[in-house]
């Protein structure tokens, strides 16, 4: 551990300049990005009409507040026994309530750290906790995303088409939401159409001898050093994983049906604020039109651009409530926020709960507090 640590620090000492300020970019992007995307919140809702927001917030039906945030956590269980189910192809073996907490803490990680980078917390919670080894917690969690991803798009997708065929709107309607919205519909829409040929990529890569030459091609390029070959090695085991979990037909039916519960409770919790902060929105268009919005603000967060897609998810939810539904802007923009901050909320208190119970800390993630083998360093 000691010469890892020598070597990381003559490495460290050797980067240049511009070496040093990507490496800054990732840390604090997400982080500046953030206090931009809020600070334009702030403005927005001054502009806005400070009262409208706050007269929004403050007016909001505690009870149904309360419904949204029993029907998120309902989600929560959903999540862990999915993450269980990634792992059974690869014989392990891991209970709903390990799992809903490793979900739990990865995602609260996801809030506090930048970039996404809480998401290798899950598989460190799977190795300790019940062995299984950490190119299988990161291929059930890169299949995971993938179907989270899909089922959005699937969702909006379906929304989309109830609207234009059930006369529920007209084209130019969707036009004009697509136009308020801008840059974030765009980068929601590339999103989903990444997400999408990735898919079709991993299904190409696991049921033909491509994948198997690509892994090859990579050991062969990465020889010259050890440390690129131990990486291209454990990315090679990661893809074979990967391949073993989408050749299950019934796995990939099973995910892809809880990934759809998953989120069509997330929209529900975006509804029953909407209504919560909107008591006259008593009709079922609404449902749709939620289901855009929550679609488009997800696909949104994506982008590593703030902490947590703040801002990110609070700009589209409004452009497209605001043009959809008759809700003024002030109304949207307070419905956006109290839903994104109800869930983050959830969220971090049931990270904190399952750091708890599972004794977890920083620098036992990060392998600060003991040795560590092969396969840990390279993960």
């Amino acid at each position: 551990m000691g010469v890892q640590t020598a070597e990381a620090g003559a490495r460290s000492d050797q980067s240049t300049p511009r070496d040093r300020l990507v490496r800054l970019g990732r840390r604090y992007g997400p982080v500046l990005g953030s206090f931009f995307l809020i600070g334009a919140l702030v403005v927005t809702a001054r502009r806005l009409g400070e009262g409208a927001v706050l007269d929004a917030l403050a007016s909001a039906d505690p009870a149904l507040v309360a419904l949204a945030a029993v029907v998120y956590a309902a989600s929560w269980p959903l999540r862990g026994q999915r993450y269980a189910d990634l792992l059974s192809p690869l014989s392990a073996v891991v209970g709903t309530a390990l799992s809903t907490a490793a979900v739990f803490a990865s995602q609260a990680a996801n809030l506090v750290v930048p970039a996404r980078a809480g998401d290798p917390v899950r598989a460190y919670v799977a190795h300790e906790s019940a062995d299984v080894p950490y190119s299988a917690g990161i291929a059930a969690l890169v299949v995971e995303r993938l179907f989270d991803l899909v089922a959005i798009t699937v969702i909006a997708g379906g929304a989309v088409c109830w609207l234009l065929l059930g006369g529920g709107a007209e084209p130019a309607t969707l036009v004009s939401a697509t136009d308020r919205s801008g840059p974030i519909v765009v980068a929601a829409g590339s999103v989903a159409l990444g997400a999408v040929g990735a898919c079709v990529g991993l299904v190409i890569l696991a049921r033909t001898r491509l994948g198997t030459r690509v892994g090859a091609w990579l050991r062969v390029r990465a020889a010259g050093s050890t440390r690129v070959s131990s990486v291209a090695e454990w990315f090679s085991r990661i893809a074979v994983d990967v391949g073993q979990v989408i050749e299950r037909p019934r796995t990939l039916l099973v995910v892809g049906t809880s990934s759809l519960a998953i989120w069509l409770l997330d929209v529900a919790t975006a509804v029953l604020v909407l209504l919560a902060v909107e008591p006259g929105l008593a009709d079922p268009s609404v449902i749709v039109v939620g289901s855009i919005a929550v679609s488009v603000g997800n696909l949104a967060k994506v982008l590593p651009l703030s902490q947590g897609g703040i801002g990110l998810y609070e700009a589209a939810f409004t452009a497209i409530v605001v043009a959809l539904a008759p809700v003024g802007a002030g109304t949207a923009l307070a419905a956006a926020v109290l839903d994104h901050a109800l869930k983050n909320v959830l969220t971090l208190a049931g990270g904190a709960l399952a750091a708890i119970g599972l004794g977890l800390s920083a620098a036992a993630v990060r392998g600060d507090s003991e040795p560590v083998d092969r396969d840990r360093h390279a993960f």
